[in-house]
């Protein structure tokens, strides 16, 4: 068996959580491959609203086994309020999660450096969500991280102290920040104890062992493409691999074993923070997608900067991806617009281009935009390709002529029932 694989194709909030959740039912495993908290996917069923950060988005589904992969950074502290969060809807989270022994764990004092750091940057900051998710990959690559099965080790403490000590050493070359460490520590250790009640694998042995066996695997990306420390807009990035690579570290896959990769784009872009996005809408219409779309951080609550969709950027990522199919979310956001934008090329350094620059953020981008018709009505009621107005066709169209992928899903909807599928090569 192979893994099949979801990620963000954009700067993140994509919906990859409503689309995880609406598959899983169709896997005996889902599994998170890299990022920490800073990722924030968001569900909504039963009229409900459920937001995840650290657990994969397959909890909710009955008989699924859900993997929080060694790619993953955990603070145990916010592990531990999603799970309370899980007790209280009714989630047996004992019995479908497990975590990976080589998972690097989040330090209270990871999070202080964090914050300390971009306090220092001031206006050049880079949009951090202050999660600690940079010093703990850094430690991570520096070869001084805490590993889940260090806790269960005699030598735990001390390789605590050690590192804490480093921390706090790091922290007087920054500017001063306030915080009470005993406070955060008794909080941690306290939370270390409940994630001792999940079930530690080696994840790498597991993970193969079940597709030895016949079992499917879906593994879900957090962050988004344009967000990848090797492939995205530099320096502002997340600190980790958030492209189909990842999946072969993240989880301890070989890459033959990759399957289908689901790419997840809006029918439009957002982003969080800092970092160059060419088609950001700074007007009336920015807003407008901004209200319409509720763009507000899931993680951070920060307004999403709005923008129309960028199809290089796209074509871009699809390529680092191998996606071979796509799933276009929020397009009912919209409906009451008389028209719909979509970027097809730039112009920089006095000539248009197809690809994006080598530095995005240094080189002065303007979009060159094709117009499309608005549809001006309501997809409530829509529940099939066909059944979709002529304007949403002719967009949908030029999209798949574009970037070369078919599209097999259509977001309608918050609700995870409203999604209209086309020849889902991923049964649904």
């Amino acid at each position: 068996m192979a893994v099949d694989v979801i990620l963000g194709l954009q700067w993140g909030d994509e919906g990859k959580g409503k689309i995880v959740d609406y598959l899983a039912g169709n896997y005996d495993i889902v599994a998170r491959f890299q990022g920490g908290p800073n990722a924030g996917h968001t569900l909504k069923f039963d009229g409900k609203k459920f937001v995840l950060h650290i657990i994969p988005s397959g909890v909710f589904r009955e008989g699924i086994m859900n993997l929080i992969g060694n790619g993953v950074v955990i603070d145990p502290v916010i592990l531990k309020k999603e799970l309370e969060g899980l007790t209280v809807a009714g989630v047996d989270y004992k019995k479908c999660l497990l975590v990976a022994k080589k998972a690097h764990l989040i330090l209270p004092t990871h999070r202080l450096l964090d914050k300390a750091s971009e306090v220092a940057k001031g206006q050049q900051k880079i949009g951090s969500t202050l999660k600690g998710i940079g010093p703990t990959y850094m430690d991570k690559t520096g070869r001084n991280g805490l590993r889940v099965g260090d806790t269960f080790t005699p030598s735990f403490r001390e390789k605590y102290e050690a590192l804490r000590d480093k921390h706090l050493q790091l922290l007087k070359i920054y500017p001063e920040i306030e915080y009470d460490l005993e406070s955060l520590e008794a909080q941690w250790f306290d939370s270390i104890k409940t994630l001792h009640e999940l079930p530690a694998v080696n994840g790498e042995y597991y993970i193969n062992k079940a597709l030895d066996c016949g079992k499917k695997v879906l593994a879900e990306g957090a962050q988004g493409s344009m967000l990848d420390i090797d492939f995205g807009t530099y320096p502002y990035v997340t600190s980790s691999n958030t492209i189909t690579a990842g999946v072969c570290t993240g989880l301890g896959i070989a890459p033959q074993k990759i399957g289908e990769v689901i790419g997840i784009t809006k029918a439009y872009c957002t982003r969080v923070g800092g970092g160059p996005f060419p088609t950001e809408l700074l007007n009336g219409m920015g807003e407008e997608l901004r209200r319409v779309g509720q763009e507000f951080g899931a993680t951070t609550g920060r307004p999403r900067r709005c923008g129309w969709i960028d199809l290089p950027a796209l074509e871009y990522t699809i390529m680092l991806n191998g996606v071979t199919q796509l799933v276009i979310t929020k397009i009912d956001v919209m409906n009451d617009f008389e028209e719909v934008k979509a970027a097809t090329r730039y112009r920089y350094d006095g000539k248009e281009h197809a690809h994006l620059p080598y530095d995005l953020g240094s080189t002065k981008v303007e979009p060159i935009y094709e117009t499309h018709n608005g549809w001006m009505t309501s997809l409530e009621h829509v529940n099939s390709f066909h059944d979709f107005p002529k304007p949403i066709k002719s967009y949908l169209k030029t999209l798949e002529m574009f970037l070369k992928v078919p599209i097999t899903m259509v977001s309608v909807g918050p609700e995870r029932q409203q999604l209209v599928l086309r020849e889902v090569k991923v049964e649904a």
